[in-house]
């Protein structure tokens, strides 16, 4: 039998992958036209002054400087880091905990939970934020009303400055069914085996936990982990419908407060270096929960 030629062969792959490019040619042109681009183009902005109406002008750093001054700039960054260091951990560890209830062998209507769960991530989020003002509301929401039947009396949720923050964090808590689903497939794929091992050794439940779930589900832990935290940073239907940034700016976050200084304020330069920044300080805490998982898994 006669082969083909090399050089009938080498043109076959030329003619593929010009026919591939072609097909995949409206994603490379999208993406450098609606992401690449505006991502450079905001870095420079960022080193302008820029009120969209008028043409930017070039001042170097100043954006940069002038946002270390400005106080409502910390104000904001440290409400967002306040709502990365308790929201995030407490909803993963919410989301964990239900997860291997609903993984237990003991369980009944399994699916009915695993949908009621999931049903919170089904609402638009608009309707999730006005939902939860009725919820939070200080005299007839619902969540007062079932403190009073304990005898406890709720706290003024969105009117304190002292509360509005855990009321928003109370609210991306219940609408955690994204990250237990998550953790129900990383639970799933954990060989039996290891348990059943450790029920030989006469483990407890605390101890199958530490060494052997936790372990293993590092992973799946990290990349919800690195989600909730980028959903954390970026977070802002929440507080610009329901609190407006109060009361006496407690739930002014750091995307609400740049949204206000590029299209209330007119200033889309000093907005477009409070993006950058919020970039590097994302990546900087995503790069430590690499770390993190990294220490976890060698352990």
């Amino acid at each position: 039998m006669v082969g083909s030629s090399p050089f009938a062969k080498s043109k076959g792959v030329r003619k593929d992958f010009w026919i591939a490019m072609i097909f995949i040619a409206p994603w490379i042109i999208g993406t450098l036209w609606f992401t690449v681009g505006p991502i450079i183009y905001s870095f420079y902005y960022s080193l302008t002054e820029y009120k969209i109406f008028s043409a930017p002008e070039f001042i170097g750093f100043r954006n940069y400087k002038n946002l270390f001054e400005d106080a409502l700039f910390w104000r904001s960054l440290q409400n967002t880091l306040f709502m990365v260091a308790v929201g995030v951990p407490l909803t993963l560890i919410t989301a964990l905990v239900i997860s291997l209830l609903l993984n237990s062998k003991q369980l009944r209507n399994f699916s009915f939970f695993r949908v009621a769960y999931f049903l919170p991530t089904l609402v638009p989020l608009i309707i999730n934020c006005i939902l939860w003002v009725w919820l939070l509301n200080y005299d007839n929401g619902m969540i007062n009303a079932l403190l009073r039947l304990i005898g406890i009396q709720g706290p003024s949720w969105l009117g304190d400055p002292g509360w509005s923050k855990p009321g928003l964090i109370l609210m991306t808590v219940w609408g955690c069914g994204n990250v237990i689903i998550i953790f129900l497939a990383g639970l799933q794929d954990i060989p039996e085996s290891l348990y059943e091992s450790a029920d030989i050794e006469g483990a407890n439940f605390v101890q199958k936990s530490l060494h052997i779930t936790i372990p293993m589900l590092s992973p799946v832990i990290l990349y919800n982990a690195v989600t909730l935290v980028i959903a954390a940073f970026q977070q802002f239907a929440e507080p610009f419908t329901m609190t407006e940034g109060g009361p006496n700016r407690s739930t002014l976050l750091y995307s609400l407060y740049l949204y206000q200084n590029a299209f209330q304020f007119m200033k889309m330069g000093y907005a477009s270096a409070m993006a950058w920044i919020l970039l590097v300080i994302a990546l900087a805490v995503i790069f430590l929960l690499f770390k993190g998982q990294k220490k976890l898994g060698n352990d």
